[in-house]
């Protein structure tokens, strides 16, 4: 049986954003001493599913005792962290990390960098990205952090072209050339897939992708390439505890040649290992 616990976005993302970022006696009482499971807060696919493989296969022999919990949002994984609720979190980039510490005045830190989803432009109206019609709807994500991403994979496709400067945090006020006049729909990253029989096309991140059927390699007109590429999916943890043997223990394992075999097989190239 999986032992992983799902969280559902309404009932946590609410309730860890009510309690505020200071610690409130959690069920990982032991991350300060290093004693106990090490609990992960991360996304279902592939987060939780390389987590799975990782404690079935390979936690045992490691001497480490490995617990995953998977939350569908992109909020509650660091509130959870930051006050104590978990031990680690995997699902989000550096990029997003550092945009969320900003905005929260949260103190979390990244310890390794496991794999990276491309982010891709899907469609059900059009087959390819030159045929979406002028004035077309493209959904894309609304954070910070993946909003700048999706225009980015615009810009690099010459779909549109941004402002020069626009950096981590463009969002369409920093589209300078739009020739097709397209419009752009908000939502949060999660809903993208959901989206695609509302509008003409929406960049959708590699892990709802697959979590909807859709292979980046082969469903999505313009795929984000992996070279030199900085939105690698991060294991992170709450600053100062970095030194955790168990986080350490976690790390080595998540960067073993069984964990990319696990990827490069399971995923066929919609997940890739960037270690």
């Amino acid at each position: 049986m999986r032992n992983t616990t799902k969280i559902t976005t309404t009932v946590l993302a609410a309730g860890a954003l009510t309690l505020g970022l200071t610690a409130c006696g959690s069920d990982n009482d032991s991350a300060s001493d290093g004693s106990g499971p090490l609990v992960v807060a991360a996304s279902p696919t592939p987060h939780a599913e390389i987590l799975d493989y990782v404690r079935d296969h390979l936690a045992k022999k490691a001497g480490l005792d490995l617990q995953v919990k998977e939350f569908t949002d992109y909020v509650t994984p660091d509130t959870a962290v930051q006050d104590g609720s978990v031990g680690a979190n995997y699902f989000q980039t550096q990029p997003y990390l550092d945009d969320f510490n900003k905005k929260n005045g949260t103190d979390i830190v990244p310890v390794a960098t496991v794999h990276l989803e491309p982010l891709g432009l899907y469609s059900h109206a059009v087959k390819k990205a030159a045929d979406l019609k002028r004035g077309a709807t493209v959904a894309v994500p609304n954070d910070t952090a993946n909003e700048a991403r999706a225009l980015q994979l615009l810009d690099d496709n010459g779909i549109i072209t941004l402002k020069a400067g626009a950096g981590d945090d463009a969002t369409p006020a920093d589209i300078a050339k739009n020739p097709k006049g397209l419009k752009f729909k908000e939502l949060e990253a999660a809903q993208t897939p959901r989206s695609l029989d509302d509008v003409d096309a929406a960049v959708i991140n590699g892990n709802y992708a697959i979590q909807a059927g859709l292979k980046p390699t082969k469903d999505a007109l313009v795929v984000e390439s992996s070279k030199g590429n900085p939105y690698g999916n991060i294991l992170a943890v709450k600053k100062g505890n970095e030194s955790d043997p168990r986080v350490k223990k976690l790390v080595k394992l998540l960067h073993s040649d069984a964990v990319r075999k696990f990827i490069d097989d399971k995923y066929d190239g919609s997940v890739v290992a960037a270690f």
